[in-house]
């Protein structure tokens, strides 16, 4: 037991508090305390100062990480082209510059991992992509240093920023980044026995392929996802409704009835430890996602108009945006998009310019946005309120935010 450990556990004792209930305290995860106080895991300043403050300790905690020696401060490591993100400069300064406490890195990255995939939700921008990719090169050149106790978590961590910046690459438009950033986070996935990522990189090439206009290939991606991603897991719920909407727009409703039931029981099993924060996070909903879409492409407009204003009702009950700007936009395209079939081209136009006022404006809101375009203009050609969102779409289209550097260059 290390001198650290044996502080905190004289700590605990005098408190009369267990392991769990000194994790809950700190707000820190109990097996990451079990492996830190067993000497498996290298305590870091952050986690003592969690531990000083829950067990009262006077700093005394603080200190036993304090007076550990420590090595020189390793040098800034970034890509080429690729500086420093705040976030990673934080961590670069937390760790000594040994190898043991690569600990820090890997809990550092994970935390990452989670604020990221609620940035990348709220603002998917330019500079996020740089920043993920600041992220992910750290977490790459780490893990070329780990020890094979830490080399897993650290590949997960990487695994899930490549994640990320797909589906941010995708949102951007750049697909052939996006297609990259799949590839590694599958490979991470295979190299660490993660399925889910799979499920979540299957999911940004089946969206793709349908923002594409190929509902064929999107429903076959989806349908390989699935039996990639581990059931219970969010991502296997997404792949099955994506395949749903898939089979709507090609007019096999059959098809599309028997992708529903295997959504919504997917829904059902959704397991605690399901990874559902930010981008990665299901809707609170009797119906799985997508199910408005698929309405709408079967052409029960009056239908798809309910199920889409009852979710805005339920997602968003106090800010118009809520905390997925994006989702809510194209929440509102589908609204719509259904009163646009159903005739009603007043509220069409008006729904539409609200989705492209809502925020930053992202690649798939803009193929929805094109899609009601074009049906305005084809059932009121010339028309002030088809006019009139035209040019709110073509405005929109000049507002599209590009990543900086190579991923955003000939586009």
């Amino acid at each position: 037991m290390t001198d650290f450990a044996k502080v905190v556990r004289r700590h605990m004792e005098r408190r009369g508090m267990s392991l769990r209930a000194t994790a809950a305290a700190a707000h820190y995860d109990p097996g990451m305390l079990s492996k830190v106080l067993g000497g498996k895991r290298n305590a870091s300043p952050y986690l003592a100062a969690r531990l000083d403050d829950a067990l009262g300790a006077g700093d005394e905690i603080r200190a036993a990480v304090a007076d550990k020696p420590k090595a020189s401060t390793p040098k800034p490591v970034a890509g080429k082209g690729v500086a420093p993100s705040a976030a990673v400069l934080a961590l670069q300064a937390a760790m000594t510059g040994d190898p043991a406490e690569l600990s820090i890195a890997a809990d550092g990255l994970a935390e990452l991992v989670r604020f990221y995939a609620h940035a990348v939700a709220v603002t998917p921008s330019a500079g996020v992509y740089a920043e993920l990719l600041s992220a992910r090169t750290f977490a790459g050149t780490q893990a070329g240093r780990a020890t094979p106790r830490t080399r897993p978590d650290l590949a997960v961590s990487a695994g899930w920023l490549s994640s990320l910046l797909a589906i941010s690459a995708t949102d951007l438009g750049d697909h052939a980044a996006a297609v990259v950033w799949c590839t590694d986070a599958e490979r991470k996935a295979r190299e660490t026995g993660y399925p889910e990522l799979l499920g979540w990189a299957a999911l940004t090439r089946a969206a793709i392929a349908y923002y594409q206009g190929d509902p064929a290939r999107s429903a076959a991606v989806a349908r390989q996802g699935q039996a990639a991603a581990p059931a219970g897991s969010a991502a296997h719920v997404k792949l099955a409704a994506q395949e749903m909407r898939c089979l709507a727009m090609l007019g096999d409703f059959e098809g599309m009835a028997n992708a529903r039931q295997r959504a919504a029981a997917a829904l059902g099993r959704i397991r605690p430890d399901a990874m559902q924060v930010g981008i990665y996070a299901l809707p609170r909903a009797d119906d799985p996602p997508y199910t408005a879409t698929s309405l709408l492409l079967m052409g029960c407009y009056a239908d798809a108009a309910a199920m889409t204003r009852a979710i805005l009702t339920s997602a968003y009950p106090t800010r118009p945006a809520g905390d997925q700007p994006t989702n809510y936009a194209r929440t509102l395209l589908i609204i719509a998009l259904a009163a646009a079939g159903l005739g009603d081209i007043d509220a069409a136009a008006a729904t539409g310019a609200e989705a492209l006022s809502a925020g930053r404006v992202v690649w798939p809101t803009l193929v929805l946005a094109g899609r009601l375009a074009r049906q305005l203009d084809a059932a009121s050609p010339g028309s002030p309120h088809a006019t009139g969102f035209h040019e709110r779409y073509t405005d929109a289209g000049s507002r599209l935010a590009l990543p900086a550097g190579p991923a955003g260059q000939d586009r």
